[in-house]
């Protein structure tokens, strides 16, 4: 069987459409969309290019368990779906040129916070480490595109709440935030002490997209305000 008839009988399986032409020319519709993007596609996207009557998440599937034993593997990031090389081929590839990306102490302790803890304010995240958070280390973690403004805490002073990105989910092999290492992981890898208390919870972040009761969203004059947008809407350069 070619790699072409099986992947095609994989979308038959899964698939909702039993027109096997239709089904093998959505695997490689989507392949062709995914393959061709320099970052995750969202699954909207794809099924917008998709014939009529196929339904995107059971190809997306089907795909994902093809390439499950290949060198590259197809993965989830939040709604959206890219191709990355398999973790066990990772040692092949060099990465000479690539410049490792290193945070400070104070920037893991923010991003953590920020992960598990969003939507969170930056007088939050100054509770929680015990100390103040430098104007700095938020721009380090938005610059590197795993960090961003999610909205305006309904409250006083209306401060803006931070939030993590699909670049982060991306970056670290998440699909959603609910992948986020849990207590027990946390524990075993040494990053939580034998000594927390009893009643000690990670927390569990919002969906990227779900805002809280008490936040609302960025507008346009809110990005004017944090000087984001230039008067008018455009970017500053």
């Amino acid at each position: 069987m070619t790699e072409e008839e099986e992947r095609a009988e994989v979308l038959a399986e899964e698939g909702t459409v039993v027109d096997p032409r239709r089904l093998h020319e959505a695997g490689r519709i989507a392949e062709a969309l995914v393959f061709a993007s320099a970052g995750p596609v969202s699954e909207a996207y794809i099924a917008e290019r998709l014939p009529r009557g196929v339904d995107v998440q059971h190809v997306m599937r089907a795909l994902k368990g093809f390439y499950a034993g290949r060198g590259v593997n197809l993965v989830q990031v939040d709604d959206s779906w890219a191709f990355r090389t398999a973790p066990d081929m990772s040692f092949v590839i060099r990465t000479d040129e690539t410049e490792v990306r290193k945070l400070s102490r104070a920037a893991l302790e923010v991003l953590s916070i920020i992960a598990y803890h969003q939507p969170v304010t930056r007088a939050e995240i100054e509770d929680i480490r015990g100390v103040q958070t430098s104007k700095g280390t938020l721009d380090v973690l938005m610059e590197a595109g795993w960090v961003r403004f999610r909205g305006r805490r309904r409250s006083p002073g209306r401060p803006v709440t931070f939030g993590t990105t699909r670049d982060f989910l991306d970056h670290f092999g998440l699909e959603e935030l609910r992948d986020l290492p849990g207590l027990d992981e946390l524990k075993g890898a040494g990053l939580l002490s034998g000594r927390i208390p009893a009643n000690f919870q990670v927390p569990l972040p919002l969906g990227e997209d779900e805002l809280a009761e008490d936040e609302d969203p960025i507008t346009q004059m809110d990005l004017e305000e944090l000087g984001l947008l230039a008067p008018g809407g455009h970017d500053e350069e």
